[in-house]
């Protein structure tokens, strides 16, 4: 299959996870502002998101077990997929609204079907990608999602601002029928299924330099995360409408987010890993100390949508970049399984931050909360440089070697 094909098939994939999170996790928070809930328990809501933190307890029986006639892959995303779109498109029967816990339960039932999904996406992404396809394939990967969540959240926030609930999640559920149609027409070659293992914790508490490599994961993007749990927050109460936020996320947030991502994706190649994790690193710190500045005073519109530019371009560059080293460090024989491991660890490190950031915006404020996230992001890229050691050529099944 020809690169462009692999990375067209698997933005489509990851394009799909990004629709409905994106909504969930930037809209539903304004939203919420806009109803008066508290910082703290709009923070809360982010545990919402659990399912992508505890997928790896379901990840192995899937690596295992696939459909022969639908693929070993596609057999369990083809489905998913459609399901998510149909409690999509089930949120929009109701004539009377939404009640507040209906939506919160279809956020959970949602994050569950496409976390699930997801454990067979990185699969076949690592199944797909040769090590020299890596670096483009998570620059796709982190953009196609990223396009994924400012359609659902930015463009979803404005459509909601203008027509309501119901032609949004219509067309929440129709974009993502149309998302699917590529893993539709896609015939997965067969492939042999790997021996029974464990949850795939066992594996990496005896291999060398995994409690490094693993704490790792876990410091490097929580800073970031500490500091956007609350960013659709600051710019509800720095005076900004749906429409404007929509627009910064949706607009503004789309071109950025996508050219950093596949600037980051690419760069990876040419820096090397270790390189570009400790460049995007300190680039992302810098970002989200941008957004303490913006916070010490009025700020206004262009100021804070250049921020936000900025911002998405160093968040989408670091996260390829940790993307590629946590796919070189997967067995290929146990793709699903090891990826996700190490995703769940991200996502659990990210979403507890998001959780507790409502509590230290509240307590510090909002511009001394972006500075601790910022200090926190600066931490995270010390450890890496510290720690982080891959083989000076990436090979099949390479896994970055790291000290203790």
């Amino acid at each position: 299959m020809k690169t462009s094909t692999k990375l067209g098939l698997l933005s489509s994939l990851y394009l799909s996870q990004g629709l409905p999170f994106g909504f969930f996790t930037q809209a539903l928070p304004v939203l919420l502002r806009k109803q008066g809930l508290s910082l703290p328990a709009i923070g809360l809501a982010h545990l919402l998101a659990l399912p992508w933190a505890l997928k790896f307890l379901w990840a192995p029986p899937m690596d295992r077990h696939g459909s022969a006639r639908w693929g070993r892959r596609r057999g369990y995303i083809l489905p998913l997929q459609v399901l998510s779109a149909a409690l999509l498109l089930s949120l929009a029967l109701p004539s009377a609204g939404l009640d507040t816990h209906v939506l919160m339960a279809a956020v959970l039932g949602v994050n569950l079907l496409a976390a699930t999904q997801d454990v067979a996406t990185d699969g076949l992404a690592v199944d797909l990608l040769a090590p020299a396809e890596r670096g483009w394939g998570n620059g796709v990967q982190v953009a196609a999602y990223r396009v994924g969540m400012i359609l659902g959240g930015g463009l979803m926030l404005a459509v909601f601002d203008a027509v309501g609930w119901r032609p949004t999640f219509l067309a929440l559920g129709g974009l993502l029928l149309a998302a699917t149609v590529p893993i539709a027409l896609y015939r997965e070659p067969p492939s042999e299924p790997p021996p029974a293992q464990s949850l795939g914790l066992s594996w990496w508490l005896r291999r060398p330099g995994a409690t490094a490599w693993l704490t790792l994961l876990v410091v490097y993007k929580a800073g970031e995360s500490l500091a956007t749990g609350m960013l659709r927050t600051f710019l509800v109460d720095s005076g900004l409408t749906l429409t404007d936020i929509g627009w910064m996320l949706g607009g503004v947030g789309f071109t950025a987010g996508l050219l950093g991502a596949l600037l980051g994706g690419g760069l990876v190649v040419r820096l090397g890993r270790r390189r570009a994790l400790l460049l995007f690193g300190a680039t992302q710190a810098g970002a989200v100390l941008l957004y303490a500045l913006a916070a010490r005073g009025p700020a206004s519109l262009s100021l804070l949508t250049a921020v936000c530019a900025v911002e998405h371009v160093a968040s989408g560059m670091a996260t390829a970049a940790v993307f590629t080293a946590m796919m070189d460090a997967c067995r290929p024989e146990h793709a699903a399984t090891d990826y996700t491991v190490q995703a769940s660890l991200v996502v659990l490190a990210t979403g507890a931050a998001a959780a507790v950031s409502g509590f230290s915006a509240a307590a510090l404020g909002y511009s001394m909360h972006f500075a601790l996230s910022a200090a926190l992001c600066v931490a995270g890229t010390l450890y890496a440089a510290l720690t982080f050691h891959p083989p000076p050529a990436v090979s099949s099944g390479a896994a970055p070697e790291v000290s203790s």
